[in-house]
C-alpha cells in the first residue's frame, strides 16, 4: 500500500508540497492539470516539469487524478474518436513520466455534487453535506452559484468554469439516454484505451457516481456492487479497474462497503482507494465526517481489513476532510483533517497487518 495525497499544481492549492512531505507515511501526490480542457492532449514537457517539481519536494507522482473525459465521448458522438486519440496520447506521455495509475470518471456533465459545501458540525468543524430534497429543487444557475460561492476561488474538480456554458444543453441531451446506452458508450471508450493501458503499464480506476443515485435526470450507472460488476465486465483487462471511493459508495446505506472492497480487491481490480467516512441524517441525506469509524456510519477498520486481506497493493489517499482549526482551503481538501486521516488510515493498516501475522 502506498499513501498519497491529492494536490493541485500551479498555485491552485492552499496546501504546499513541502507540507505534504511532512505528513508521516505519505509517499506521493495524486494530481492533475485543471487548466487543460477535457479532450486536449497533456503535453509531455508540461508533465515532465510537474513531475520534476514533485520529485524535488521528495515525493512521487505515480497517480493522476483525473484525466477528464470529453463530453462527446460520454455522449457517444461521432467526434469522440478524435478525443479518444488525444486521450491515448496523454496516456503515453504520462507513462513516459513514470505515472502508474489514472483515476477518472464517466459521470455526465458534473463529476459530483453537494448541496452544502460548509455544513456546521457539532464539534465546531465544517464538512460538505448533501440534502436530497434541496439538491433536487435547485435550478442549474443556483447550483453553479452555490458551488462557486464556496470554492474560495480555487478549482473545484468537475466544476471548471469552461464547462458552465454547455451544462444546460448537456443535461437536456442526457434526459433521453438510458443506462444501457450509457454503458455502451463506456464500453466503446474502454475498448479503445485498454490495449494502450496494457502497453503503457497504466492501471485505470473509474470513480463511482457521487452521489450514487440518479440526479437531475442524468444517467448514473456506477453506484453499487451490481453496477460495478457490469462495468468491470465491459473489458476483462486487469487494467480496467475501480477507484474504490468509500464515501461515494457509502452515501447509499444499502451498500456493504467492506464486502465491496473484499470482492473487487480480491479480483485485482482496485488500483486506487479513496478512504473517508460519512454520517447519514436520513436515507439520502448525509454529511461527510472525520475519518474515524466512530464519527460516521462506515466501519473503517473493516474496510481496511478487507483491502489488506484481499491482497490490495495499490494507492490509498485520505479523501475529503472537514474544515478544522480555521483553515481556509478548497472544500474538502484542506491540509489538517486529511493529514489526520492519513495518519489514522496508516494506523489501521499497521494494526491489521501485525494482527494478521
Amino acid at each position: 500500500m502506498k499513501m498519497v495525497f491529492r494536490w493541485w499544481p500551479n498555485g491552485d492549492d492552499t496546501v504546499t508540497l513541502s507540507q505534504i512531505r511532512q505528513i508521516p507515511g505519505v509517499s506521493g501526490v495524486a494530481t492533475m492539470f485543471a487548466d487543460i480542457p477535457a479532450g486536449e492532449v497533456w503535453p509531455k514537457e508540461t508533465i515532465l516539469a510537474l513531475r520534476d517539481e514533485v520529485h524535488e519536494a521528495g515525493l512521487q507522482m505515480e497517480v493522476i487524478e483525473s484525466v477528464n473525459i470529453h463530453e462527446d465521448i460520454k455522449k457517444g458522438l461521432p467526434t469522440r474518436d478524435a478525443y479518444i486519440a488525444n486521450y491515448i496520447t496523454t496516456m503515453k506521455n504520462l507513462s513516459e513520466a513514470g505515472v502508474k495509475c489514472i483515476c477518472y470518471n464517466f459521470m455526465p456533465v458534473m463529476d459530483w455534487f453537494r448541496s452544502n459545501l460548509e455544513t456546521p458540525l457539532s464539534d465546531g468543524s465544517f464538512a460538505m453535506g448533501y440534502e436530497h430534497a434541496k439538491a433536487a429543487g435547485l435550478t442549474l444557475p443556483k447550483m453553479i452559484a452555490a458551488m462557486m460561492d464556496g470554492s474560495h476561488d480555487l478549482t473545484l474538480p468537475g466544476w471548471e468554469p469552461e464547462r458552465f456554458p454547455a451544462m444546460a444543453k448537456d443535461i437536456e441531451f442526457y434526459q433521453n439516454v438510458s443506462a444501457e446506452e450509457y454503458f455502451k458508450n463506456i464500453s466503446y471508450f474502454l475498448s479503445a484505451v485498454m490495449p494502450y493501458a496494457e502497453e503503457y503499464d497504466l492501471d485505470f480506476g473509474v470513480h463511482p457516481d457521487d452521489p450514487p443515485w440518479p440526479l437531475f435526470g442524468l444517467p448514473k450507472v456506477i453506484g453499487n456492487a451490481e453496477s460495478i460488476r457490469t462495468f468491470l465486465s465491459l473489458h476483462d483487462s486487469k487494467r480496467n479497474g475501480l477507484t474504490l471511493c468509500t464515501g461515494s459508495l457509502g452515501a447509499n446505506p444499502e451498500n456493504d462497503v467492506p464486502a465491496m472492497a473484499r470482492e473487487f480487491a480480491s479480483m485485482g481490480r482496485v488500483p486506487f482507494v479513496h478512504l473517508r467516512n460519512v454520517k447519514h441524517t436520513s436515507e439520502r441525506d448525509f454529511h461527510e465526517s472525520a475519518h474515524l469509524s466512530s464519527d460516521g456510519d462506515l466501519d473503517m477498520y473493516a474496510i481496511v481489513a478487507a483491502l489488506h486481506d484481499s491482497g490490495f497493493d495499490g494507492y490509498i489517499r485520505p479523501d475529503h476532510g472537514r474544515r478544522i482549526w480555521d483553515e481556509v482551503s478548497r472544500p474538502g481538501y484542506g491540509l489538517y483533517d486529511r493529514a489526520l486521516g492519513a495518519a489514522y488510515i496508516q494506523g489501521l493498516w499497521e494494526a491489521v497487518e501485525k494482527s494478521s501475522k
